[in-house]
């Protein structure tokens, strides 16, 4: 469904040209549920970005559904099927999370069916269906109304740039049961960034990126051994949430 291929990206600094993404190929199927991992300032979140279409290559090609991508918009590439949830969720003043889940959707929906959304991310949709998308919820609560509108929108890719930054222990144990019935219920694949060994340990595929580069590639039941194992390797100081926040 998606391609990477020979995928390169830098940045210019004060200190000149900095390659961030190195010559990367990585494939991803239908219907697969994929965590990319890694030490922090590895490539990550670009790769991410790069998918989305919120940053361009400067070398390869992007590949989906065996469309080639690469020069497409991030509007573009919504339409074609791929969503995309920042680590920072936007806060849309003035607009209701009834409104934001409606365009998501791109359809006429009915308050009653928009609850149905909020109910799958464990949000009581009475208290929230009418809320402004604003400084008034908290970072747990975007966390999950942003994924409603993934739901809503029922994309092929929906692509998670590290959904646990910035929220508390009680907001990352609901997040782990959203995703994990997204994992059983979505029709379509899921791709998300993240440090968290809760996260990896319900994927069906772990993918490794150090430097740039995939370091390591596989089955979860194959690579989490070997990161649990051998921490050091991925940055232990920062690999997994042990809940001390």
């Amino acid at each position: 469904m998606l391609t990477l291929e020979n995928i390169s990206f830098g940045v210019k600094d004060e200190k000149g040209e900095k390659e961030i993404i190195k010559n990367l190929n990585l494939s991803i199927g239908e219907n697969k549920f994929v965590v990319i991992t890694g030490p922090n300032g590895g490539g990550k979140s670009t790769l991410a970005k790069l998918i989305a279409g919120i940053e361009k290559p400067v070398s390869g090609r992007i590949l989906f559904d065996q469309e080639d991508i690469t020069e497409k918009s991030i509007t573009d590439r919504a339409n074609m099927g791929i969503s995309y949830a920042f680590q920072q969720p936007v806060r849309f003043k003035g607009i209701q999370v009834l409104d934001l889940i409606r365009l998501a959707a791109k359809r006429k929906m009915s308050a009653a069916d928009a609850c149905e959304y909020l109910s799958e991310v464990g949000l009581c949709a009475k208290d929230y269906i009418n809320r402004e998308v604003n400084a008034s919820l908290s970072g747990g609560e975007l966390k999950r109304i942003e994924i409603a509108t993934v739901l809503a929108r029922g994309t092929k890719l929906s692509v998670f740039d590290e959904p646990e930054a910035g929220i508390d222990l009680w907001s990352f144990q609901n997040l782990i049961s959203v995703f994990e019935r997204m994992r059983e219920n979505t029709k379509g694949s899921i791709l998300i960034i993240s440090h968290q060994e809760r996260i990896l340990n319900i994927a069906d595929e772990i993918v490794v990126i150090a430097d740039g580069q995939i370091s390591a590639q596989g089955s979860k039941d194959e690579i989490l051994p070997k990161l649990l194992g051998t921490a050091s390797a991925v940055d232990a100081c920062s690999m997994f949430y042990k809940g001390e926040k």
